[in-house]
């Protein structure tokens, strides 16, 4: 049996799936032409073993497939886009659909923990916080995992991602009587709206998860 030539095997991988070459450099951390010029011009020659084991992990596939020694088969990754787009900052009319920058890819083992499948984790995007608003629950450059299909259908107290006067926020929101809800900061410097209307704000989702970068 002839031996796969790794390039053409990835880059199939990549037609086949939907994906990009900018997409998947960014999810090992490369620069964004680093898969292309990998698979179109053969540098580097190789897939450096942790490049090699997160795509066949992302992928579903043997390391062997790419260049590597054989191993057993884990289940995929699942990516969860991030958004090039600040909650926190008025940034005008925002298509989420739009502003994807890339992607991170997450063990479906620990979605479920979370309560997500692979199916519904569809759902969830990865969007930076910007501002120090909700201080000290979440600080400026914080990645925060939104859950887009819990909101306004499913309210109840929490954290959520809106958007007001066109731009996008992070706020608390508390249930009140009559119907009505409090969105506030966590930082007491910061307004609050103690009698909001449901419907007149749009929730964009629910925040399940925050990761950050230690200073």
């Amino acid at each position: 049996m002839a031996a796969t030539d790794p390039r053409a095997e990835l880059d199939r991988l990549i037609r086949e799936r939907g994906e990009d070459y900018a997409g998947l450099s960014r999810l090992l951390g490369r620069n964004p032409a680093y898969v292309q010029q990998y698979i179109k011009r053969g540098s580097p020659r190789r897939l450096g073993e942790e490049d090699r084991r997160v795509l066949a992990r992302y992928f579903g596939v043997d390391e062997a497939l790419l260049g590597g020694g054989s191993t057993p088969r884990a289940a995929p990754m699942v990516a969860v886009p991030r958004l090039d787009v600040g909650a926190s900052a008025c940034l005008g009319a925002v298509d989420l659909d739009e502003r994807r920058l890339g992607g991170i890819a997450f063990d479906p083992q620990w979605l479920r923990s979370l309560g997500f499948s692979a199916a519904t984790a569809r759902q969830l995007s990865l969007i930076r916080v910007e501002g120090d608003s909700m201080s000290a629950t979440l600080a400026n450059g914080d990645e925060i995992l939104v859950d887009h299909s819990d909101a306004a259908e499913r309210l109840r107290e929490g954290i959520y991602v809106l958007r007001l006067e066109g731009g996008l926020v992070v706020k608390r929101v508390a249930l009140g009587a009559s119907g009505q809800i409090s969105v506030r900061s966590d930082n007491p410097a910061y307004p609050e709206w103690p009698d909001a209307d449901p419907a007149s704000i749009d929730f964009v989702g629910r925040v399940v998860w925050v990761g950050r970068r230690l200073r």
